[in-house]
């Protein structure tokens, strides 16, 4: 009786990440995910903020749309590879597991974010403007030259559960908010650049990086504490 009341609990605790998850849930995951991958002053942040400066804002958008689409790619790739282990993760007890983890590393990565100084990365950027499709191109590269980033989908796909199986209009929908939000997130950026250029400095990208770090530790510190919640809540699932 106490194994078939334990498999109950979990069942009910199962269901509603499983079965009942909204394809708007999805959408508000995939692009709060676009824009936590994008938002951190990395060298393309940097290089986009600098073209806006010093060519235009046009210029500095299409090096974020170019960022857009690597991000995109290494996003396929994560989800693809997570999917092969979804049938161990539906487990309830393995699922809390990789939401402990990926809080920890999301805490980490914004420790990291909050500690570096993009100021560092700032390069030299010719005036020469160049045609849209080469910094495009550019920004592609930048951004896919690091895969680590990989690292970053995974944490913060473990953390909102966003792979979901048996779900491919939700996921494709999922996916396309994703790209919305890293679109978001640089047609902000080179606007706010746009609009204080004569008075932004390379402080303002050490701020923007403080602010963004400090967003990430709270946000992956809130849905740590929230997770163990709902673990203490479920007791019997470690029976």
């Amino acid at each position: 009786m106490q194994f078939l009341q334990n498999s109950i609990v979990q069942h009910i605790a199962f269901i509603p990440w499983q079965q009942t998850i909204s394809v708007l849930e999805m959408i508000v995951k995939g692009f709060v995910i676009g824009i936590v991958v994008s938002a951190p002053m990395g060298p393309t942040g940097v290089l986009c903020v600098q073209r806006t400066m010093n060519k235009g804002r046009v210029y500095g958008l299409a090096t974020g749309l170019g960022a857009s689409l690597s991000d995109i790619i290494y996003a396929l790739i994560t989800g693809y590879g997570m999917s092969f282990v979804m049938d161990i993760i539906e487990n309830p007890q393995v699922l809390f597991w990789v939401k402990m983890i990926g809080s920890a590393l999301l805490l980490i990565f914004g420790i990291f974010t909050f500690n570096s100084n993009p100021a560092k990365e700032i390069r030299h950027v010719s005036h020469n403007k160049g045609s849209l499709i080469h910094n495009f191109v550019t920004g592609f590269i930048v951004t896919v030259s690091n895969p680590a980033i990989i690292f970053l989908f995974i944490a913060l796909f473990g953390q909102f559960i966003f792979i979901v199986p048996g779900r491919h209009f939700h996921q494709v929908m999922g996916y396309l908010a994703l790209i919305c939000g890293a679109v978001a997130w640089w047609f902000c950026l080179t606007y706010l650049i746009d609009k204080v250029r004569n008075r932004f400095e390379e402080r303002g990208l050490w701020v923007i990086n403080r602010v963004i770090g400090s967003v990430v530790i709270l946000v992956s510190i809130g849905i740590l504490l929230y997770s163990l919640k709902g673990w203490l809540e479920f007791p019997t699932f470690g029976m």
